[in-house]
């Protein structure tokens, strides 16, 4: 087992506070099967320590005695104040119990009591921390237990996009996020809103493609009652409802030419007017947009209108398909594992190497969603403990065996001869372009580019 002072960098540690070894030989391992990194401590002075350099999302501590100020929880509050505790003790300890709560313990149980019980007051206070979290790191770590980092990976183009988001995350300016369906593009604009000082307030998120044109007005910017048949109460706007954080625009290039004019309207003047209402309100939120079209194209097509692209392209994102980062799919598969494993309750699992080979020579069309409905199927469908290519969906069975030693089909052109030499070494190579480059004898930038004429060249 995984030592818990080195633990993954989205890991979640459980720290179980057993001086008197009541319990802890029993919640350990129903703790860990939840999927959660579990420490057990027998000293004070050990736990503290520990924490100071892992903090602790949740602390359980047998019969609790030092709930006063100077003890134990007051001291592990002052290291990170968004620990949460959850005491367990015996029946007759009503008044400590008491205190527990009051010094702001999350919860307290009677021992003994089933590891059930314990496991959703740890998935409870957790579910509370991703909200009340202060600390960012913590807050992430959190947040992937529900919503998993789709930027996961050290590939050149997902770092980055990191990168970018993160020089941006702490200003109000306008983010354009494109690419093709499926890359992730509201969880890219989610971490935005996390990274940002706005973090505390709404992220409201709004499929324009979904809008007709006789609810646009009063999607964006609400109405108040009486102002047109039906109206028989003040209804806030997307605007109004995401006061103080982010508003996030999703196709965008979808939007009818009337909805075009209304956000450009409120973008260049930074109010907007309920129907009905003969009071303008100041429209504070931070917009970040998104679509899976080329907007520049649909300005020239005359489908989109320039001067709203250039007020919401000030910051562009582009989120590469995956198939463009392959060497990303394995800490993606798992995150994804971790988290579905979480969610639906399931002993955690292992991805065997053969699968996350196989994962990689995949084609992906869906991109990220279409790797994580495959993980989540098999996350629920397969009885085993560790996933093999063969509990994939049939859809994404095997791969196709290449032709004996080094027999191509006759009548190749040259050019369909070198895309052939390069889909088979990319396939021997697992997708790692690096090391399919090495062994075509050209440079990664080289592939990347070969690859990319590739593309151009497909039939649309």
């Amino acid at each position: 087992m995984r030592n818990y002072l080195q633990m993954a960098d989205d890991s979640v540690l459980i720290a179980l506070f057993d001086p008197e070894r009541l319990f802890a030989g029993t919640f350990r391992p129903a703790l860990e099967a939840a999927g959660w990194e579990v420490g057990v401590f027998r000293a004070e002075a050990a736990l503290e320590k520990s924490l100071a350099k892992t903090p602790a999302n949740v602390v359980i501590k047998s019969r609790a005695t030092a709930v006063k100020g100077g003890g134990l929880m007051g001291r592990l509050q002052s290291i990170c104040a968004d620990m949460e505790f959850i005491f367990v003790g015996a029946h007759s300890d009503i008044r400590i119990a008491m205190e527990a709560i009051h010094g702001g313990a999350f919860d307290c149980l009677p021992f003994p009591c089933s590891a059930d019980l314990l496991a959703d007051s740890v998935r409870r206070a957790l579910r509370h921390q991703s909200i009340a979290a202060e600390d960012g790191r913590l807050l992430r770590r959190l947040r992937d237990l529900y919503a998993p980092d789709v930027m996961a990976g050290q590939s050149e183009s997902m770092r980055r996009v990191q990168t970018q988001v993160e020089r941006v995350a702490d200003t109000d300016v306008t983010v354009l996020l494109s690419g093709e369906s499926g890359t992730g593009k509201e969880m890219v604009a989610r971490r935005l809103h996390e990274l940002s000082p706005r973090r505390k307030a709404p992220f409201i998120a709004v499929n324009c493609a979904a809008l007709p044109d006789s609810l646009i007005e009063s999607e964006f910017f609400g109405h108040v009652r009486g102002a047109f048949t039906g109206a028989v109460a003040d209804r806030p706007g997307r605007f109004e409802l995401a006061r103080g954080g982010t508003l996030f625009l999703d196709e965008i290039g979808d939007l009818s030419a009337l909805g075009q004019a209304d956000l450009l309207r409120v973008l260049e003047d930074g109010i907007f007017r309920p129907i009905g209402s003969a009071q303008t309100v100041q429209a504070d939120v931070r917009i970040v947009a998104a679509s899976n079209i080329d907007l520049m194209a649909a300005c020239r097509e005359g489908n989109f209108r320039e001067d709203l692209l250039y007020r919401l392209n000030t910051i562009h994102l582009e989120l590469p398909p995956i198939r463009e980062r392959p060497e990303d799919i394995p800490a993606l598969a798992e995150r994804f594992a971790r988290h579905f494993c979480q969610r639906h309750r399931r002993p955690q699992k292992r991805l065997a190497s053969a699968l996350l080979r196989h994962l990689q020579g995949l084609p992906w069309p869906g991109n990220v969603r279409e790797l994580r409905n495959a993980v989540e199927r098999m996350v629920l469908l397969a009885p085993e403990r560790t996933l093999e290519p063969a509990h994939l969906p049939e859809h994404l069975g095997r791969p196709a065996p290449a032709p004996p030693g080094n027999c191509l089909p006759p009548d190749l052109s040259l050019a369909e001869l070198e895309a052939e030499w390069i889909r088979r070494s990319l396939l021997r190579h697992a997708g790692n372009r690096t090391e399919a480059a090495r062994q075509l004898g050209i440079s990664r930038r080289a592939l990347h580019y070969k690859l990319r004429a590739l593309k151009d060249a497909q039939p649309a």
